[in-house]
């Protein structure tokens, strides 16, 4: 078997040498392995070139989220498995799939795991693995882009300072044919069910299905996130209104903060959202 590692050298807070550290998990096996490090002037071409250039088994998302997206766009719609080794500051989509956060163990996976075929969702130019939104939560991931903290003390104060300079929104959902209006603090476009952090936004999300969920925080509505993160009690519809669909139009009279697995995308009126079935194999 070989390994193709796509590692991001930007990812995380930690100081472990990746390199190193793949390198010598692999000395004693009969496993064949490639390193790419991600370059400055990185493009999906360079790495699918890399990609077809390796001939590799198996291509492994090394650094967060957006890394993962990265390798997600490139394999997409192939057979070849992605395999994950969380080393980003959030890695909400190897929670969700249950992969081990400790590199040893999750390098481990890479031979002993299954392989799943899940969905994910295509917005407007983008492919969208985990979860994205628009609002509140996408001007939180561009403040937190800029602070020099990284981990969970910048993600605190990104939110603090987001919590006194963003303003709701009034949207409008086009779903299955019907029109709902709503204001809104934030409307996440739901893949998964929990961000990085592990706050659950869409209890009821599956990766494997035909549908995404729409969730729309009326308000800034952290007690009822934070009541259905402790008690699994459902939401109030008064506040958070969450639909199923496997297609969305969502638009906003003013231009609104928009964000896709963690990487923040800019301002738009509006996303356009289509379920791809089964489109990627990951290790889990």
């Amino acid at each position: 078997m070989k390994l193709l590692f796509i590692i991001n050298p930007g990812s995380g807070s930690h100081d472990i040498n990746l390199k190193e550290v793949i390198s010598t998990h692999f000395e004693s096996k009969e496993i064949e392995i490639e390193l790419y490090e991600l370059p400055d002037d990185c493009s999906l071409d360079k790495i699918k070139a890399e990609i077809s250039k390796s001939k590799a088994d198996r291509v492994v998302a090394v650094g967060g989220d957006g890394t993962l997206k990265l390798v997600a766009e490139c394999l997409l719609n192939t057979e070849t498995p992605i395999g994950i080794i969380p080393a980003g500051s959030a890695n909400g989509m190897a929670k969700e799939l249950g992969i081990p956060t400790d590199i040893e163990l999750a390098l481990d996976l890479l031979e002993a795991g299954k392989l799943q075929k899940i969905h994910v969702v295509k917005l407007n130019n983008e492919v969208c693995i985990h979860l994205s939104d628009l609002g509140f939560n996408a001007y939180l991931v561009k403040k937190f882009d800029t602070l020099p903290e990284r981990g969970m003390w910048g993600y605190a104060k990104a939110t603090w300072h987001a919590l006194w300079n963003h303003n709701r929104m009034e949207v409008e959902l086009n779903i299955d044919g019907k029109t709902i209006k709503s204001p809104a603090a934030m409307v996440a476009i739901a893949n998964a069910t929990m961000y990085g952090t592990g706050l659950k936004i869409n209890p009821d999300g599956k990766l494997d299905d035909e549908l995404f969920e729409i969730v729309v925080v009326k308000d800034y509505s952290y007690l009822e996130i934070l009541k259905i993160w402790l008690t699994k009690l459902p939401f109030n519809p008064k506040k958070i209104e969450v639909f199923q669909t496997s297609e969305v139009k969502i638009s906003s009279k003013h231009k609104a903060h928009f964000q896709v697995d963690g990487e923040y995308i800019g301002k738009v009126n509006t996303v356009e959202a289509k379920i791809l079935p089964a489109a990627i194999t990951v290790i889990v």
